[in-house]
């Protein structure tokens, strides 16, 4: 074992990749970017970008500060006062454009009362997240005993969004790591034992996100890249550090082996599993990049990266650690604890049970997957609206008093960027669409580009499903010329991205997934089964988050306000997520089940030996998943919530239904077909085997 041997070169360099990645980690939170949720090469994400060169920055992307009065006309005595201060604290940042003063019939209500000073976006999306960071306590600071101010606007949307799910992921992670430590000391026996997966997981985490400040020099990182990262890397990391650990107390203490034998042993059998298991989630994650958004790729690569690290972590320093410590790792041990045991006598029951009535339990497990799953048919899906944000958040209270002041549609107001000859055919369009509520004079380019741009309030809210037909009409209809944009057709572009990406990324998964297996396994009906198996607890999830998330079911006891849809970013990302999870269970089942069957040639030692070797391991890891993911569902905004209970009643159904159950029960009806191999294949493929010689 290479690592045993050069035990002072990999303590070394991992002490070097902790102490020099970690330095950077501290900064992760304020350096990552706060945005990139757009649909890149999109028509809206083409007219903001023409509104931040020609426009002044009068963009999706620029700050409205909301300053309303009420004691009177906002542009005289103490509101006038305000908005001078407003103006000279937003001038003084290089980073806001031109800051345009509210205009009767636009930004200025009809009664008087309520303002909006339009700070211009001067730099790109992510930096105006940081504008939004930095400016919005001190223009609050300039409310009055009369006048309120408050920043709104899509950067602050995510600036405010941001800095709630920052507290709800560091609330969460309080919760999670002492009931993590908890099951994992009741799973190991053993309190040194329990710590190990947790120290090793967090030397990871430490790695990733210092890797993560530095990419961001590079390329914008996404904050929410570091956010699922730490949730997703920590469940798997002690899955896989409880898989090893298991089996080297095991080989040491169950078998007797040397403390080299133990280790070598340990990493041909589940090492090999782990590293299959890690190249699946990998494969499964890397589909996502097929989205062309920044912060979907960005996520996805930071929870790879996350995952290599923890992988590289759990497959050079374990096996170190274990080496040295040994015998000690069953210091401060439960009084029944049975540190050498492997084969668990219980599950081996189980396997006993599910060998000799397949199809009721079979029939069983399949009736309840499939009930949950049917809900799926009704989901509906939308980007984020302002419900996502506390009800408190500065960007939500401004967001309400413009709709107030100016009506539904007014926060979603419309930017059309036409050239200057179409401008009045594009306005008289616009005029008489039945969608639309007001339309303000077309406004040449400031800087003389041959650029229009007119600017139009639909009669709907932002997230109203009406506002996507009239942008479908807008486009049909306008001048040849015209480009339709604005922070909520960034969201439908963005959704309708999502919509033709969705396919072909669970295409891919499911393929790469099954191309994995097979190659790990060189059982091509397993393998099918394997991954068709996952899709069961996959829409089984989904069906439940309808039921919770659109239909509002236990939004009281989770503590959230039902928008009537799911995010539309969740089916693309959290399938992968899920299918990334629940493969790496079937890797560490039909693992150990092909050992068993490459040791004895008998597929019903194949099957209950599995079971009795692994279904432990399996069932602690789940529980320590659907722990670290239902803590992330108690606290903070909408989306980890969905995060928390679609990943957690995903992982619940897949480790104790699917992998427990459904699967067993597939291996006893396919007996040794299971693992036949055509010769042509077995020529093709490499030669993988799971017992230790």
């Amino acid at each position: 074992m290479w690592v045993t041997a050069h035990a002072r070169t990999t303590t070394v360099v991992w002490l070097l990749l902790i102490v020099g990645l970690g330095s950077f980690a501290p900064r992760v939170e304020a350096a990552l970017s706060g945005a990139g949720w757009q649909a890149d090469g999109s028509e809206s994400v083409a007219v903001r970008e023409l509104a931040v060169d020609h426009f002044g920055g009068n963009a999706s992307s620029a700050i409205q500060v909301v300053v309303q009065s009420s004691d009177g006309a906002v542009t005289e005595g103490a509101g006038a006062d305000v908005l001078a201060r407003a103006t000279d604290l937003l001038s003084a940042d290089d980073r806001i454009g031109t800051v345009l003063q509210p205009q009767p019939g636009a930004t200025l209500s009809p009664d008087g009362t309520t303002a909006v000073l339009l700070a211009g976006a001067g730099a790109d999306t992510n930096e105006m997240v940081r504008v939004a960071d930095d400016l919005k306590s001190p223009l609050q600071a300039l409310s009055t005993g009369t006048v309120e101010v408050n920043p709104t606007g899509a950067s602050l949307l995510w600036s405010d969004f941001n800095e709630a799910n920052l507290d709800a992921m560091l609330t969460s992670e309080m919760l999670s790591w002492p009931v993590t430590l908890g099951i994992l000391v009741l799973a190991f026996g053993a309190l040194v034992a329990a710590g190990l997966p947790l120290l090793l997981t967090l030397a990871g985490l430490v790695a990733s996100a210092g890797s993560l400040v530095l990419i961001n020099e590079l390329v914008p990182v996404s904050i929410w890249a570091m956010n699922f990262a730490m949730m997703f890397a920590l469940a798997l990391g002690i899955d896989y550090a409880l898989f090893l650990v298991v089996r080297y107390r095991a080989a040491r203490m169950g078998g007797g082996a040397s403390q080299v034998r133990a280790v070598a042993e340990t990493m041909d059998t589940a090492g090999k599993a782990v590293l299959l298991s890690g190249a699946t989630v990998l494969v499964s994650l890397s589909a996502v990049m097929l989205v062309p958004s920044p912060s979907f790729r960005s996520m996805a690569g930071g929870i790879m990266l996350a995952v290599v690290f923890v992988l590289a972590a759990t497959l050079t320093l374990l096996p170190l650690v274990l080496f040295k410590l040994d015998l000690k790792i069953n210091r401060i041990a439960l009084p029944w604890a049975r540190a050498g045991e492997h084969r668990s006598p219980r599950f081996a029951a189980w396997g006993e049970r599910l060998w000799k009535r397949p199809l009721v339990f079979g029939i069983g497990a399949l009736v309840v997957l499939l009930a949950l799953a049917a809900p799926i048919v009704g989901l509906k899906t939308a980007m984020p609206s302002i419900k996502v944000l506390p009800a408190d958040a500065s960007a939500r209270i401004g967001y309400d008093q413009v709709q107030e002041s100016f009506g539904d549609g007014a926060p979603g107001t419309l930017q059309i960027v036409v050239d200057p000859d179409d401008a009045p055919a594009a306005a008289v369009s616009l005029g008489d669409d039945p969608a639309v509520a007001g339309v303000l004079p077309a406004m040449p380019a400031p800087d003389g580009s041959s650029h229009a741009m007119i600017q139009a309030v639909p009669t709907v809210d932002p997230s109203d499903p009406a506002l996507s037909a009239l942008v479908d009409r807008l486009r049909a209809e306008l001048p040849d010329s015209a480009l339709v944009g604005g922070a909520p057709v960034e969201n439908l572009d963005l959704k309708a991205q999502l919509d033709e990406s969705t396919p072909l990324v669970i295409g891919v998964v499911l393929v790469l997934g099954f191309l994995l297996l097979l190659v790990a396994l060189q059982a091509p009906l397993i393998s099918l089964l394997g991954t068709l198996a996952s899709l069961l607890s996959t829409a089984a999830a989904f069906g439940v988050a309808r039921l919770v998330f659109q239909e509002g079911i236990g939004s009281g006891l989770f503590g959230f306000e039902s928008q009537g849809f799911l995010d539309a970013w969740a089916p693309v990302f959290f399938f992968a997520m899920i299918f990334a999870i629940a493969m790496d269970y079937t890797v560490f089942l039909l693992a150990s089940a092909k050992e068993h069957y490459e040791r004895s040639g008998d597929p019903r030692e194949a099957m209950i030996g599995a079971l009795a070797h692994s279904g432990r391991v399996i069932f602690a890891a789940g529980a320590v998943m659907v722990a670290v993911f239902f803590t992330f569902a108690l606290s903070g905004p909408l989306p980890p919530k969905e995060m928390g209970i679609i990943l957690g009643v995903a992982v619940l159904l897949d480790a104790f239904l699917v992998r427990l159950v459904l699967l067993p029960v597939m291996l006893r009806l396919t007996g040794a077909a299971a693992w036949r191999s055509p010769a042509w294949l077995t020529r093709v493929l490499p030669n993988i085997r799971f017992a230790h010689d």
